[in-house]
């Protein structure tokens, strides 16, 4: 059960689902107008103004930004109730607001979120830009954050619901890295703050989500912003939303974003996060790639070509309709081995599901057309 920590008091109703778009947001955005950082405003290819804005006033500067790839939209759910909440005035927004100041980019790549996909306008992986700097959007950080020169940076996404933790396989529901400085993975001074911030956050969403908290791999990218600016020497940590079971509409991820963010600007604000050990960094254990979306058991049933003592293996893709994100089932692969988990168990041999009718259908017209 996900402690609600008066979450619920400050999600914001305007926004949900996965399909998030600088249009969603500007109902939220024009409330915060106040909050707007003048002069520091960015456009992406198409022309989309990429605003930037400062809540609190305290001398240690936290720069974060969300949406870098514009079809990862859990994190800027969590970010916006995250801000409803500093912006609700109570004793520990007010503390954190005095203590630090917030510098934040809602959508980094707003054409990639009015598109949802990964890349920008260009085709090209804002989060690989970093040596060429070829694309106005991560020009647009990088001036940010020379102008501002953070104490802080988090850098916010969603990861796949392929990725899983320990074993047996949990779903990865929120993971973490503190990125390497260089390609020895140094444990470099601000590499050793972001590992410190992370164990707060780890410690605060395993009483919520245990053992379903992971780290990336840390192999050095400096193509990879979080890379870069943590080569430059600011602590620098990487956010990834995952699955919660039977959340595809990252509605759960979302509020464990929120904790996450609540956690980390708390423990800077308070210092906390000095005092924990690095080891308790290196307790997460690191993501694997165990995940898929459906099993499909007893399958020969439908398709008399598959062996019996296999199972279909199928995988979502997320394709943009009228405004929201359809969930169409795809086939993957034959399992003969049985060593992928799946989020989801469709038996063939059994006449009731809790699957709609029509997905139902879907999954077995795909089972049936499969040609072994």
């Amino acid at each position: 059960m996900i402690d609600s920590f008066s979450h619920l008091n400050y999600k914001n109703p305007l926004i949900e689902g996965r399909y998030v778009s600088p249009i969603d947001l500007k109902p939220i955005t024009n409330l915060w107008d106040s909050f707007v950082v003048k002069g520091l405003s960015g456009v992406s290819v198409n022309g989309n103004s990429i605003p930037v804005y400062r809540f609190g006033s305290g001398d240690k500067t936290i720069l974060m930004w969300s949406q870098m790839h514009g079809n990862e939209s859990t994190t800027t759910k969590g970010l916006v109730d995250f801000i409803g909440f500093l912006t609700a005035a109570s004793q520990t927004s007010n503390h954190m607001l005095k203590q630090c100041t917030l510098i934040v980019i809602p959508i980094l790549n707003p054409d990639g979120a009015v598109a949802y996909t990964r890349v920008n306008q260009n085709q090209v992986d804002l989060n690989r830009d970093f040596q060429d700097f070829s694309q106005p959007e991560s020009v647009f950080l990088k001036s940010v954050f020379d102008r501002v020169a953070p104490d802080f940076c988090f850098n916010l996404h969603d990861q796949r619901t392929i990725f899983s933790v320990g074993s047996p396989a949990k779903p990865a529901t929120m993971s973490f890295l503190a990125p390497a400085a260089d390609n020895d993975c140094t444990l470099t001074p601000s590499r050793a703050i972001a590992m410190k911030l992370i164990a707060v956050m780890n410690e605060t969403l395993q009483q919520m989500i245990p053992d379903q908290i992971g780290r990336f791999d840390d192999a050095f990218n400096n193509q990879c912003v979080g890379d870069y600016f943590q080569e430059l020497g600011v602590p620098t940590i990487l956010f990834e939303a995952g699955h919660y079971p039977e959340d595809y509409q990252r509605e759960v991820s979302r509020a464990l974003v929120f904790h996450a963010l609540f956690s980390a600007v708390n423990s800077i604000a308070g210092d906390s996060y000095i005092n924990y050990p690095l080891d308790a960094y290196f307790d997460i254990p690191e993501n694997q790639k165990n995940f898929l979306d459906i099993g499909v058991i007893h399958p020969h049933l439908v398709n008399k070509l598959i062996p019996q003592d296999s199972l279909v293996a199928i995988q979502y893709k997320e394709v943009l309709e009228a405004g929201k994100i359809r969930f169409v089932p795809e086939f993957q692969s034959i399992a003969r081995d049985h060593k992928l988990s799946f989020h989801k168990i469709v038996d063939l041999s059994i006449l009731e599901s809790d699957l709609q009718a029509s997905v139902l259908q879907n999954i077995k017209d795909i089972v049936a057309a499969i040609c072994v």
